[in-house]
């Protein structure tokens, strides 16, 4: 949210700079990101002057160019080449002077001494678009004969500027979503923290000169959904001129981020920035009947918006009705017809108090963020409707003249009570670790308009105003004091009371997540973090591997891309790497640790809503391009890509990492929608630990990615309950060497490495220490459907020496083992 240095100052009468007011709200809760310097025109019209034209002669070596005198309003004057076809003897004009410096869009360009064709130019005499007050450059600006000489071009056009803050609000602060709210905490920081003592008071701008110039006749109004809509005031204002707003409304607006549209629009977009109440003028000619009834419609009602789009309404939808037909999506956005227009001479103004839920569920339904349903779907001040009607009405008057028509017309059948709050001393010292004083406390209090109802030694009565949606607790209270009493005040305490700690399983777990995770930074990996939601579209061509019923929905989401809970970390990663690879970034090696949710309607019940639900942990690796080590490529160390078996090692070795040996764990090949290749793997018993392989085509499709992506994915609670049942054993350094015995194994094509070393490791556990595979062949002088291994077999007795008795022994059952089990021949 853009926030005017300039406006805040007229609210409230302060001496911090801009800097200084930026970090002041940053520590009050109010974050202010950014700080620019702005102009009404660009560059302030600095080194530009009125001049007077005292000469001007034809240039003797050119048909069109004069050669003028010109007095700047000091001295020396100035000669000065000029091609304008208007210039002549006796004009006040607009010079820029030597070394001003003046722009054409994006470029700028400094006025130097210089000569044209001969003769020395010391200036310029300018045109409306050469100094950024107009479009014309049929010739140079003439002023009023009576404007004085060496009046500086800023002053004569008014030059505004100010210095714009980016403030970035939490959601639940939507009271200081505007100028004044701003301004309010402000004042209630300075109160407490200013050395200085200047009048801190809030200066509300003044409604007294608003009244009624006309009884009759005017707009009524009926609310026949009062839970929609508690409060709705309104007003007639007739014989308005519709036209462009003052240069310094649009200023204004245009500084803070909203377009210039007309007068009578801007008004109202004005006075939302400052009170942080939306309003909204209707054409009082499409009022039929001169009745605005607030109401909904049958469901299905086709309506046309703002925007030229057709919508279809649902009956929660709020609508905002002359006699005939909707004229307005209540709160969020007005209708094709209802607006104000170029011709419109008669308005109606509308100041409401929306129901927030409403608000917010028929914005998501249309998908519409405007800046009015951004703050009534976060609560606006009921209790101020009236107050900027009449803010807004007077302004109108001001800017595009009118009378007021008739009483101001407010519907407000229950109006809404203000929080009650019971607050103890006791409570705001031991939350806030310090005994602020009272005095202190009562201060901060009346500042943020938070009354005292009662008090005595011990407690507070407060009441809290209807615009602070966010404070209905005492804790809630404590917080505003605290933000506003400055949390650097409080003191730590230079001792440390503490109590032995123990590990929690969660302790655990995320003890080796970090342990994990600083494992693959360290080969090359880079964490990514992405969002749990995710869309519903990315799941419907993979129902068999991810139902779409499975999917936990989002009942109100905010857009159709953020509809569901992700049911894997796969496609968040694969958004990743289609951002890196669209920017020239195509060696990706990322691990990304996070919560999948999975609904069960079988588990479904109304006394539980997430009893449906299924939450797990889960890791995921994704690998393309080349890989890390031979990412650039040099004369020692050729390009490699990245491959299915350097992501399988980079699985062992996390499960290793863990305390899962291979000779705990069973890779199985298995057929999946997602992938073109793949393995489970599982557990001796047969638990499902993850999966990995390289990803389907159709699936990179989907994201437009033309590159192999290999993927794995853990599921991280499961090997937590695995590493549960490990047992960590000691031993001392082997003092006896080991053996090496190589085999070249005849096999089906169908047989994998991991058959072969599960075969190998039931025939011995005890000598038999590493199986490798070294060398894999398939073609030639081969039988059909066969390929060789070749696979080294380490072996060590922790005891004694082997010799070649026992070692001739264990490669025997080991060979005949083979060939009983997976068909193997020696070759």
């Amino acid at each position: 949210m853009k926030i005017s240095y300039n406006r805040l100052k007229e609210y409230l009468d302060f001496s911090l700079t801009p800097k200084e007011t930026a970090a002041a709200l940053t520590s009050i809760g109010l974050e202010s990101d950014g700080i620019e310097e702005i102009e009404s025109v660009r560059g302030g019209l600095r080194g530009l002057v009125v001049g007077h034209v005292l000469t001007c002669i034809p240039h003797p070596d050119s048909d069109h160019l004069h050669v003028t005198t010109v007095d700047p309003g000091f001295e020396p004057f100035l000669q000065i080449v000029c091609g304008a076809p208007n210039v002549s003897a006796g004009q006040k004009v607009i010079v820029a002077t030597v070394g001003t410096k003046l722009y054409d869009g994006d470029k700028e360009f400094i006025i130097k001494k210089t000569k044209i064709r001969g003769i020395e130019s010391t200036g310029m005499i300018c045109a409306e678009d050469e100094i950024g007050v107009g479009t014309s450059h049929e010739g140079i600006i003439v002023l009023p004969s009576e404007t004085p000489v060496g009046t500086a071009a800023a002053e004569y056009y008014r030059v505004e500027s100010d210095t714009i803050l980016e403030v970035d609000i939490t959601p639940n602060r939507i009271d200081a979503a505007s100028h004044f709210g701003v301004a309010r905490d402000l004042a209630a920081f300075l109160k407490i923290n200013s050395k200085e003592t200047p009048d801190l008071s809030l200066k509300k701008p003044s409604v007294e000169s608003f009244s009624i110039d006309r009884s009759s006749p005017f707009v009524t109004v009926r609310v026949e959904n009062a839970e929609a809509c508690p409060r709705y005031s309104g007003l007639t204002i007739r014989g308005v001129r519709t036209a462009a707003s003052p240069a310094w409304l649009k200023f204004r607006l245009e500084s803070t981020g909203i377009r210039s549209i007309n007068n009578i629009v801007d008004v109202t977009n004005y006075i939302m920035q400052e009170t942080g109440q939306p309003l909204h003028a209707f054409d009082l000619q499409e009022i039929k009947g001169n009745m605005i009834t607030v109401k909904t419609l049958p469901k299905s009602t086709k309506f046309i918006t703002l925007d030229d789009k057709e919508r279809t309404l649902s009956d929660r939808d709020l609508m905002i009705c002359n006699h005939e037909t909707g004229m307005c999506i209540g709160g969020v956005f007005g209708g094709q017809r209802s607006g104000v227009k170029d011709t419109t001479t008669d308005i109606f103004l509308e100041s409401a108090y929306f129901n927030p839920t409403w608000i917010r569920k028929t914005a998501r339904r249309h998908g519409l963020n405007t800046d009015a349903s951004f703050r009534f779907e976060r609560g606006t001040d009921p209790n101020n409707t009236v107050y900027t009607l009449k803010r807004a009405a007077i302004l109108i008057k001001e800017l595009a003249g009118g009378e007021i028509t008739g009483e101001i017309q407010d519907v407000y059948p229950s109006p809404v009570k203000n929080a009650k709050v019971e607050l103890t001393k006791e409570k705001v010292w031991k939350l806030s670790g310090k005994q602020i004083p009272v005095e202190t406390i009562e201060t901060i209090l009346n500042s943020l308009e938070i009354k005292i109802l009662d008090k005595n030694e011990e407690r507070w009565t407060l009441d809290i105003p209807a615009y602070r949606v966010d404070v209905t607790r005492d804790v809630d209270v404590i917080e505003d004091i605290l933000r506003i009493y400055g949390y650097n005040n409080i003191e730590t305490s230079s001792s440390l009371k503490s109590n032995l700690s123990y590990q929690t399983p969660t302790d655990i777990s995320y003890k080796q997540q970090n342990t994990i995770s600083e494992q693959l930074a360290g080969s090359g990996y880079n964490e990514i973090l992405n969002n749990s939601l995710t869309s519903s579209a990315y799941y419907e061509p993979f129902t068999a591997v991810y139902p779409v019923a499975s999917c936990v929905r989002l009942a109100n989401p905010q857009s159709a891309e953020l509809n569901v809970m992700r049911q894997t970390l796969l496609f968040g990663g694969l958004e990743n790497i289609q951002y890196n690879r669209n920017h020239k970034n195509p060696d990706l090696h990322f691990y990304e640790f996070g919560n999948i949710y999975i609904f069960n309607p079988d588990k479904a019940n109304d006394s539980d809503k997430f009893a449906a639900i299924t939450e797990e942990f889960h890791l995921a690796v994704w690998l393309t391009g080349y890989n890390s080590v031979s990412a650039v490529n040099s004369w020692i160390h050729p390009q490699e890509k990245t491959s299915v078996f350097e992501l399988k090692a980079t699985v062992e070795n996390i499960l290793l990492r863990l305390g899962l040996t291979s000779n705990k764990l069973v890779f199985k090949h298995f057929n999946s929608e997602i992938y073109s290749s793949a393995l489970s793997i599982e557990t001796l018993s047969g638990k499902k630990l993850g999966s990995l392989g390289t990803l389907a085509k159709p699936l990179l499709k989907q994201f437009d990615i033309a590159a192999e992506i290999f993927f794995a994915e853990l599921n991280w609670n499961q090997l937590m309950n695995e590493r549960k049942t490990m047992k960590v054993h000691q031993h001392s350094i082997p003092r006896f060497p080991a053996v090496r015995r190589d085999l070249a194994l005849l096999i089906d094509k169908s047989v994998s490495f991991a058959e072969i070393e599960r075969v190998a490791f039931q025939t011995d556990k005890k000598i038999l220490k590493e199986v490798i595979l070294f060398d894999v062949y398939e073609g030639k002088n081969l039988p059909e459907g066969k390929k060789s291994y070749a696979v080294c077999f380490t072996l060590q007795d922790e005891e004694k020496t082997l010799n070649d008795k026992q070692i001739e022994l264990l490669m025997a059952r080991i060979q005949k083992n083979l060939e009983d089990r997976v068909g193997a021949e020696l070759r």
